[in-house]
């Protein structure tokens, strides 16, 4: 079925569940867009373990597996063996379960034995029945677990990375790892938006034995319960078949709408897969054969550096063009400049020796999962004389601004270098995405001011917004904002009340919203405990900013314990620390602050806690003071952010997850996995009625 039409009938059916509550269906095809975000994973046991497949990568292994099995069936079965050939879709490994004949849980394959509950995200995958067909002419197992493998279609892929790439986020490099990411998702509309796919390989836990026999049966009968199977299985009746198939598959395999990387072929018949059992990680009845990736030579024209939305600078080949994996290539990424000083000469050997890419060279090309195209080394005895060096950027190639590499000692062996950044805050290749984050509801909070709305600002002739003191201009161009697409009176309004109230968040909130390397929200909130404005803190030394490793006479000066081991862990650590001081002494940063303070907004620290009292727990005794506290469930009387606040002012440290350094967990209405694993782990638990009393008790109203 086309989208078109899938969507149409989707609208159909919402309205006449609209219309018709009574008969909500918690399995109906509306809810797969997504329900609310889970708080974290649940880890789930496998009724069945999930076993890895060996792999081989030539006929004479295919040759002796196929052997093997015939000397271990016996001589009267040998000649009867039959085996099925299906495509090895290069996806994540699921289980799902159903319970009479509906959608119960669905489990990645993680180490085996137990896996991650991602049931939130494949509820919204459209190829996976949330109900299975009662009208199959067969009766349903009361326990059916299906093993297959979530994949990301290649015209989705493709759409996503473009999506991605107009808005300046970084390409993802291949669909198995972007579907795995997909599927870990916490917030299952992410999913739902992604259209990710499902097909069926192998099955689980089973509580009917005689639902089916075989392999190729087995396939045949999820098909009629609208379970989807790759359609591509071939029942082979001898070794020389299976490499027929083989060989076939690998001529089409190109022109599917997923990744493969190979052929699984297993005994087809359940009863001889038992008979032959499994060794200590994978069953014998079956094996993977691997096709080699594909890889071809062309010329290096000349070096793109890109800049990305981090400031991360990434070199990028320009190439005569190349027929490789269905499609011709002329770019492909260099990964980093390390890479470029010191690539392989023969990609198959790593003990091979390296050399520095170059102008000119004849270079060798692969695709990452076949999909993202990359140069995997180069061939050295064709390099011409003239062969030109790749420089690395000294300056930024988009706005001329300092360039810092990571590590720092590889500005002396560019070999160890593994990321090069511009450090310009106001560059304009990294400013779009920094404006959305900035205005973010962790961040300044601007209400009215999302990603939609910027780009509409962005896109406008009239209206400039090139920095962060730009967004708290904008009550300058109040007739202007007003005649872009769907904005109005009212919504304008709005948005510059929320951009007025954004002034007054304090110097925490705002150093989270800059973008600055390695500081987000807990960072800056201890930067904003340590400081109590912007200029005291571009004053500190690179030391002050870590507590941990100042001197005795600098922890004096900031209250802290001389004794660095009864130190708080506030500040930042010694990778971070150099970044962030670099950014806050450079001219640019200067002159962003004294924009944005001439504009009104707030530079002063809300949670700068006096040198003197760093060390003493918040007054008053306290069950929250030197605790690790998580928040979980909805409560009744405060926001999650305000409760936040109050235990930082009395000494907790608040986590968004539970672990075994949880002290103390509390708990809302509606408390999810959370809770159960604070259970677990044993840590104190605190309703409401009971946090409300604490708080009282340690003098908070």
């Amino acid at each position: 079925m086309a989208d078109a039409e899938y969507d149409r009938l989707l609208a159909e059916l919402a309205k006449i569940e609209a219309a018709h509550p009574e008969f909500d269906d918690p399995a109906s095809p509306t809810k797969r867009v997504g329900g609310e975000p889970i708080e974290g994973f649940v880890t789930r046991a496998h009724a069945v373990p999930m076993l890895s497949i060996d792999n081989t990568y030539s006929e004479a292994d295919v040759r002796t597996w196929w052997s093997r099995m015939e000397r271990e069936v016996g001589p009267r079965a040998a000649s009867t063996l039959v085996a099925v050939c299906d495509p090895k879709i290069d996806g994540l490994a699921l289980s799902i379960r159903y319970e009479r004949g509906r959608l119960v849980a669905a489990v990645t394959r993680g180490d085996g034995v137990k896996g991650d509950d991602v049931t939130h995200t494949v509820r919204t995958i459209r190829s996976v029945p949330l109900v299975l067909n009662a009208d199959a002419g067969f009766n349903i197992p009361e326990v059916l677990e299906v093993r297959g493998e979530i994949y990301f279609p290649l015209k989705e892929f493709s759409r996503v990375n473009a999506e991605r790439e107009a808005i300046g986020d970084e390409l993802f490099m291949n669909p198995r790892n972007a579907a795995a990411g997909t599927l870990k998702q916490l917030d299952p509309s992410v999913a739902a938006a992604r259209k990710l796919g499902f097909l069926a390989h192998g099955r689980g836990e089973l509580s009917d034995d005689g639902f089916a026999k075989s392999f190729s049966e087995y396939l045949g009968k999820l098909a009629k319960l609208g379970v989807p199977s790759s359609g591509q299985s071939v029942v082979c009746r001898d070794v020389d078949a299976v490499l027929k198939a083989i060989e076939a598959f690998d001529k089409h395999r190109h022109t599917l709408e997923y990744m493969t990387d190979g052929m699984v072929v297993r005994l087809d018949d359940f009863a001889t897969q038992r008979l032959l059992g499994t060794n200590t990680k994978s069953p014998r009845w079956v094996i993977a054969f691997k096709y080699p990736a594909e890889r071809k030579t062309t010329t290096l024209i000349g070096v793109d550096h890109q800049v990305g939305k981090t400031g991360k600078i990434t070199p990028r080949a320009n190439m005569q063009p190349v027929l490789i994996a269905g499609s011709t290539v002329q770019h492909a990424t260099l990964h980093n400049y390390g890479r470029v000083a010191s690539a392989p000469v023969n990609p198959d050997d790593p003990t091979s020796k390296t050399t520095d890419i170059r102008i000119g060279d004849t270079v060798y090309i692969e695709k990452a999962g076949e999909v993202i195209p990359y140069v995997a080394g180069v061939v050295l005895d064709k390099r011409p004389r003239n062969a030109a060096k790749i420089v690395p950027p000294e300056a930024c190639p988009v706005c001329g601004g300092l360039v810092e590499t990571e590590p720092p000692e590889s500005k002396h062996d560019p070999a160890l270098e593994t990321q090069r950044f511009c450090i310009n805050p106001l560059c304009p290749a990294q400013m779009r995405e920094k404006l959305v984050w900035f205005a973010g509801r962790k961040q300044m909070d601007i209400d009215g001011l999302g990603e939609k709305t910027i780009d509409q600002i962005l896109a406008s002739t009239t209206i400039p917004l090139r920095s962060f003191a730009d967004i708290f201009r904008l009550d300058g161009y109040r007739d202007e904002l007003v005649t872009l697409d769907r904005m109005g009176v009212k919504k304008v309004d709005n948005l510059l009340t929320g951009i007025q109230q954004a002034k007054s968040r304090g110097m925490g909130k705002l150093l989270a919203g800059m973008g600055i390397r390695h500081v987000g929200e807990s960072t800056s909130k201890a930067l904003a405990k340590m400081f109590k404005d912007i200029d005291s803190l571009r004053a500190a030394t690179e030391p002050q900013l870590r507590p941990k490793a100042c001197s005795k006479d600098e922890a004096a000066r900031l209250g802290f314990d001389p004794d660095p081991k009864v130190r708080p862990e506030t500040g930042l650590g010694k990778d971070t620390a150099p970044i962030v001081h670099a950014f806050l002494a450079a001219k640019s940063t200067a002159k962003i602050f004294a924009e944005l303070a001439a504009l009104g907004v707030d530079l002063a620290s809300q949670d700068f806690v006096e040198p003197g009292k760093r060390n003493v727990p918040a007054a008053g005794a306290n069950p929250f003071a030197g605790k690790s506290v998580v928040i979980t469930g909805t409560l009744e009387r405060y926001e999650r952010s305000e409760l936040t606040a109050i235990l930082e002012k009395l000494g907790a440290k608040v986590s968004g997850s539970v672990s075994s350094k949880t002290g103390l967990l509390v708990v809302g209405k509606e408390a999810g996995s959370k809770l159960d694993k604070a259970r677990e782990l044993g840590v104190t638990i605190m309703e409401e009625p009971s946090l409300i009393t604490a708080l009282a008790a340690s003098g908070v109203a």
